[in-house]
Parts: C-alpha cells; sequence; structure tokens
C-alpha cells in the first residue's frame, strides 16, 4: 500500500536531533500556541522530495495521513493535497477544497496553514465564489465564516487565503477581514494580518495608507509593525509615534 510505504520512507528520513531543534522552534510546549506537536525531524526540501513521489495517494489515505500526530506528516500530505487539486478540474478542485475545510482541525500550525491555504482555499475562492455578483461579504462568505471561527487556525486560514485574491487586485476581502481581526488576542493573528496588508501595500500603497488612516492607532502593535515594514525609516516612526 502506498500509506504504508510514504510513512516507511518518512520514518527513515527522520533525525532526532534536527526533531528537538523543530519542537522548539515551533512553539510545542504547554501553554504554547503548538502544544503537544511532534516532529520527526524531516526537512522541507525532503518533505517536498516525498510528496512529490506519492501524489497517486488516495483521498482516503491522505485522510489518514494529514490526522498524524507527527507533523511532517500532516505537512506531507498537505503538499500532496496542493500538487492533486492544481491538476484537478473543477469538480476535482471543488472535492478538494471541500477535504481541506473538513480538515482545519489538523492544519494547526502557522506553516501548514501558510503553504496551503492561498493554493487551495484562495484559489477556490477567487475562482469558485457563492456568488459571482454579489459583494465581497457574500461572495466570499466561506472566508468570513473561518475568520469568525473560535479556532486560531480557521481564522489564520481565512485572512493568508487572501493572499491569492490580492495578487489578483481584489482587496476587499483582506481589508474586510481584517477589520474583524483587529481585536483578535492572538499574536499569530496579528502578524498575519499585518503581512496581508503589507502585501496589499505592495500592489497599492494607497490601498493601504487608507486602511491605515482609519485604523492604524487602534491595531495590534504587532499588526501595525508589519503592514508599515515596506515604509521608510521616518514614516514608519511617524505611524508607531501615531503622528500621521
Amino acid at each position: 500500500m502506498l500509506l504504508n510505504k510514504i510513512k516507511k520512507e518518512i520514518r527513515d528520513s527522520s533525525n532526532q536531533l534536527k526533531a528537538k531543534i523543530l519542537q522548539s522552534f515551533f512553539k510545542t510546549k504547554k501553554g504554547e500556541y503548538g502544544e503537544g506537536d511532534l516532529f520527526l525531524g524531516l526537512t522541507v526540501p525532503t518533505s517536498r522530495t516525498i510528496a512529490q513521489k506519492y501524489i497517486l495517494l488516495s483521498l482516503s489515505d491522505l485522510t489518514k495521513l494529514i490526522q498524524s500526530k507527527y507533523h511532517e506528516e500532516r505537512l506531507i500530505a498537505l503538499l500532496i493535497l496542493i500538487e492533486k487539486y492544481s491538476q484537478e478540474n473543477e469538480t476535482g478542485k471543488t472535492k478538494i477544497h471541500k477535504f481541506y475545510l473538513n480538515h482545519t482541525k489538523w492544519i494547526n500550525n502557522w506553516d501548514l496553514v501558510d503553504l496551503s491555504a492561498p493554493k487551495i482555499v484562495g484559489h477556490y475562492q477567487f475562482n469558485y465564489p457563492e456568488d459571482k455578483n454579489k459583494d465581497s461579504g457574500q461572495k466570499y462568505s466561506r472566508l468570513f465564516k473561518l475568520a469568525n471561527s473560535k479556532k486560531l487556525w480557521e481564522r489564520r486560514i481565512a485572512i493568508v487565503s487572501t493572499y491569492y485574491l490580492i495578487k489578483k487586485n481584489q482587496y476587499g476581502p483582506t481589508l474586510e477581514i481584517s477589520k474583524l481581526l483587529l481585536k483578535d488576542k492572538e499574536d499569530l493573528i496579528h502578524k498575519a494580518v499585518g503581512w496581508m496588508l503589507r502585501e496589499v501595500g505592495k500592489e497599492s500603497v494607497t490601498t493601504l495608507t487608507s486602511f491605515l488612516k482609519k485604523y492604524y492607532k487602534t491595531m495590534p502593535r504587532t499588526m501595525l509593525r508589519y503592514a508599515i515594514e515596506r515604509f521608510s525609516p521616518e514614516i514608519r516612526q511617524a505611524y508607531l509615534k501615531g503622528e500621521i
């Protein structure tokens, strides 16, 4: 079975020393965002190489792999899922998109979200929105549902998915979800929102500065720092001092 083969190859590529480093890097201690996550010590390039060899793994087997207690197995499952999604027609993409949203419980660290959300959820939302004739709140209702989730990683999926929309010059969903998350208590959300706002600024600095004019004094400091990262030192200081 392919599932047994891929698991064996993953185990054969494990590195205990690297695993300890990764468990510290991804904050797996009690009370930290990655509490309880376990690592095998594979590098990302190794994980990508393994994923490429097992693209034919069925969704049934991917269900078992993505539900693994090991971070790298979940990562490899997502890498395979991304590749399968890219090769499918609309029907196949719909099935994989649904699979993804049904398994957010196991997409439970920032790297897993960031590598997969734009390529699956973001792509699907842009190309197959609920109603192309509605405003963004209704057109992208799946994203807004995720943004209102009580689960940290679903909220991060919501905002990071908009990266794909930004690259298609659709900034509305990013700005609207950013407003929803302005009072979020999680630092990982502050960073993600600030990151996406910065990406908006790369495409349209006017859109970013217009948003900041309304909200920069009330947004979390980390979010603001990320959003203004590409501005000149003088302008960054003015924002941080509340002098814009």
